[in-house]
């Protein structure tokens, strides 16, 4: 009989029966892994199985291809940090499901794993919006890395120069510059420095107002490579989560 333990972060719930319920997990090794959870809408678990969750999982089955069954611990929950801020649970509901989206189920992602650890307890333990906006935009832009879809932001794909980097070719993900864009320029999507090398935003990161408006622009830009990579291959749109987080952020920067 096929069983393993291992820490996950949970990612989708949906009920199956009157009490039970098939979760999905991405866990430390395995990848993305569903299983069934008995007695799941008792007091005890239910609290257990929250999206965003960081929990103790082990699964068992007569057959490795089966469904298998989940006994579940948990170990952390960042949005039980974060329940007075809706722009914050809309990012840990964003991160869950576009991990349970387009990951392929049961291929390790490891690193995928220890990025979307940090970023759950960034956000549940940063002083402002500021702070974790940028890096939760940089999880994204990893996210499109780990399934095959590099952005390129390593030199201008017209002048070849590393500095100067503005504008992202919203066909290739390439980074160009002004110059480079030419007539084009209208066309392209904006590039906030935080995406940028730590030598190439030296003098090029903001702060403040700044800093807000270009994670606006760099949801637009991740944004835009996750639905044409990822969701409009297989004809669907972006989460709902997702796209409320973009509003919560555009409302957001309007508001400051």
């Amino acid at each position: 009989m096929p069983e393993w333990t291992d820490r996950a972060l949970v990612v989708s719930s949906r009920p199956f029966g009157e009490t039970n319920a098939v979760i999905s997990v991405l866990t430390a090794t395995r990848g993305r892994h569903a299983g069934l959870v008995y007695a799941a809408q008792s007091r005890a678990k239910k609290g257990v199985i929250e999206l965003g969750n960081l929990v103790q999982v082990s699964w068992r089955a007569r057959l490795d291809e089966q469904l298998g069954v989940f006994s579940i611990e948990l170990d952390k929950s960042p949005s039980s940090f974060v329940l007075d801020s809706p722009m914050r649970l809309s990012a840990i509901a964003s991160v869950c499901a576009l991990i349970d989206q387009s990951l392929p189920e049961r291929v390790p992602h490891s690193t995928l794993f220890d990025a979307v650890t940090a970023l759950t307890e960034l956000i549940s333990l940063s002083d402002t919006d500021d702070i974790w906006l940028p890096f939760y935009i940089r999880w994204e832009a990893l996210l499109l890395a780990q399934l095959g879809f590099s952005l390129d932001f390593e030199k201008c794909a017209v002048t070849g120069v590393a500095e100067n980097l503005t504008l992202v070719s919203p066909r290739t993900g390439r980074a160009v510059t002004q110059e480079g864009a030419g007539l084009y320029a209208d066309r392209m999507l904006a590039l906030p420095a935080f995406l940028l090398s730590d030598e190439q935003q030296k003098n090029a990161l903001q702060t403040g107002q700044n800093m807000r408006q270009s994670c606006k622009e760099g949801l637009s830009l991740t944004g835009h490579f996750l639905q044409s990579r990822l969701f409009t291959p297989i004809d669907k749109p972006l989460p709902a989560a997702r796209l409320r987080l973009s509003d919560m952020v555009s409302k957001y920067c309007e508001a400051t």
